[in-house]
């Protein structure tokens, strides 16, 4: 619309440095085959970047070894794998699945269908007015029929950051396992997950500067070697004959069919480009542009922050009186405003708060105070308009 793009919808997806997309490029250009099938020169090439990838994850996020990444699509592939492959089979009728009120769609609904098919309760932890989890509420739901416990590292909806290593270790005294969302995370919060203590956890490249199409699922390699596959195919197997099959080694045993190669390559090497900035620096960084959001939002007549817990990421989500989220996304973009409005697949939270959608600035490292600046002023014109 005639006016220098502000991206301010970085949770929904972020952009990628010039050096993830000359990575993908080159790969297709020079390096292009397939993996672990091939003797000749460009596989055993391609294999090498892509194992390469897997390694470099695994020491983002402090695995113990790169055994314990899965390449997935995505959180929601981590989510459902974890459900299907670990929790099917193992939960009866008697145990208990617990989730919180901050979760998205993707981290409701598997559980839901593991709930169909075992019989299993699934159980809600409350949130606060503020977007907090009631930390006595989730504590007292935690009993020795508890098996799992799932829930996001940080809120896409509110930008709630929950305390994980605490939630992990209330979990773990009653003996349950753990998954994490972390899909809104990885460049928002340092991630070690031997520190965190939790069993498994996921994230998701196209949020984390990578491709889309890609993202692992950490999981302890003790527990990813006792369950059963989740989906057959090539690659996944040791051998296979009419009478039976033999299942390949962790991780591979969950890699059935040709994987996005490209994609792990992209994905790693946007963590690279990552990890070559100053994290301290970029994570105060972000901060600082949260508290502008804050102080910026109290100046706006009518407009209301929804979620204001005290330990927060850069999402702003928020509704102004009488007027629909999805106008208010709509004159932003004519102004050259990326956000989101909607449910950002949390419909139960909002209906917790008895709102049917926000509109959702959200911000990450490569943003700046003068952009933040720029779309509070859209709002507001935006507010006088529509009011």
């Amino acid at each position: 619309n005639d006016a220098p793009i502000i991206y301010a919808d970085n949770a929904a997806t972020t952009q990628k440095p010039l050096s993830v997309i000359r990575r993908l490029s080159n790969f297709y250009a020079e390096e292009n085959s397939n993996v672990h099938r091939g003797v000749h020169a460009l596989s055993e090439a391609a294999t090498a970047a892509f194992e390469d990838s897997r390694k470099i994850i695994a020491k983002f996020i402090n695995a113990q070894s790169e055994a314990e990444i899965i390449f997935t699509k995505g959180t929601t592939e981590a989510v459902n794998l974890v459900a299907q492959s670990y929790a099917r089979s193992q939960l009866k009728t008697n145990d208990k699945v617990i989730i919180t009120e901050l979760e998205h769609h993707s981290n409701i609904v598997p559980w839901q269908i593991v709930k169909e098919q075992t019989g299993c309760e699934l159980c809600i932890a409350p949130v606060s007015t503020s977007g907090e989890v009631l930390l006595e509420e989730f504590e007292k739901l935690c009993d020795e029929r508890t098996k799992i416990v799932s829930f996001s590292h940080i809120s896409n909806a509110l930008g709630t950051i929950n305390p994980v290593t605490e939630l992990t270790k209330i979990a773990k005294l009653c003996g349950a396992k753990v998954f994490i969302d972390g899909a809104q995370a990885t460049l928002h919060e340092a991630i070690d997950v031997q520190k965190i203590g939790c069993d498994f956890y996921a994230f998701s490249g196209h949020k984390a500067i990578g491709p889309t199409g890609i993202g692992i699922l950490y999981g302890k390699l003790n527990l990813l070697e006792e369950m059963p596959p989740w989906q057959g195919g090539g690659d996944m197997i040791e051998k296979v004959s009419f009478k039976g099959t033999t299942y390949n080694n962790v991780p591979y045993k969950f890699e059935a069919g040709t994987p996005n190669i490209a994609g792990a390559i992209g994905l790693a090497e946007g963590i690279k480009y990552y990890s070559t900035i100053d994290l301290q620096s970029a994570k105060e960084h972000t901060r600082s542009l949260t508290k502008k959001c804050e102080e910026l939002s109290s100046c706006i007549s009518g407009l209301r922050v929804i979620g204001t817990a005290t330990n927060k990421s850069s999402i702003c989500s928020f509704i102004i009186d009488n007027i629909h989220p999805n106008d208010i996304g709509t004159l932003l973009d004519q102004q050259g405003i990326a956000i989101r409005s909607g449910h950002h697949c949390a419909m139960p939270l909002m209906e917790k708060f008895g709102i049917k959608g926000t509109a959702r600035a959200s911000f990450t490292f490569y943003n700046t105070i003068e952009e933040v600046e720029q779309v509070f002023k859209a709002i507001e014109k935006a507010r006088k308009i529509l009011a």
